[in-house]
C-alpha cells in the first residue's frame, strides 16, 4: 500500500481526547503519537485504510501553530465499507451525528458527525478516483 500524497492536519485543544474519540468511535488506528515533556501531543498520525490524518495540540509555537490558532472547524471525508455499521459504532460512543446514514443522488451512502471540537467528519461509500 502506498503512502497518501496528502493528509488533513488538525489541531485540538485536547488532542488526547480527540485521539480517543477518533480511535474508539470512528475506528482509526494511532500509528504514531509524540508528546512533549508535559504530555502535550506534538504530533500524531492516525490511519484508516490507506488514509492518514495528522493532529497535534493547539497552543504550540511555530508558524503552523500561529496560522492555525484561530482556524475554524475543518471537514474531512473518509471512505468506509459499511456506513451503517460505522454509524452504529460512532453512535454507541456518543458521537454527535449531524446526518444519519443517507443514500445520496450520486450513488453514495453517507453520514455526518461532529467531533469533540467541532470538526465535521463525513463517512461514506463514495471513493473519489484519482486520474492521471
Amino acid at each position: 500500500m502506498s503512502a497518501p500524497t496528502f493528509s488533513p492536519t488538525l489541531l485540538y485543544r485536547d488532542a488526547h481526547a480527540a485521539i480517543r474519540q477518533l480511535t474508539e468511535a470512528f475506528g482509526f488506528r494511532a500509528s504514531a503519537v509524540y508528546e512533549d515533556e508535559d504530555g502535550r501531543v506534538l504530533h500524531a498520525q492516525l490511519t484508516y485504510g490507506n488514509g492518514v490524518v495528522m493532529l497535534g495540540s493547539h497552543g504550540r509555537e511555530g508558524l503552523f501553530a500561529r496560522l492555525m490558532r484561530d482556524a475554524g472547524p475543518t471537514g474531512v471525508y473518509v471512505v468506509v465499507e459499511d456506513v451503517d455499521d460505522h454509524h452504529r459504532r460512532a453512535s454507541a460512543h456518543g458521537v454527535e451525528v449531524l446526518m444519519p446514514p443517507t443514500d445520496q443522488d450520486y450513488g453514495s451512502r453517507d453520514y455526518l458527525a461532529r467531533d469533540l471540537e467541532g470538526n465535521v467528519w463525513s463517512f461514506g461509500t463514495y471513493a473519489p478516483s484519482v486520474g492521471d
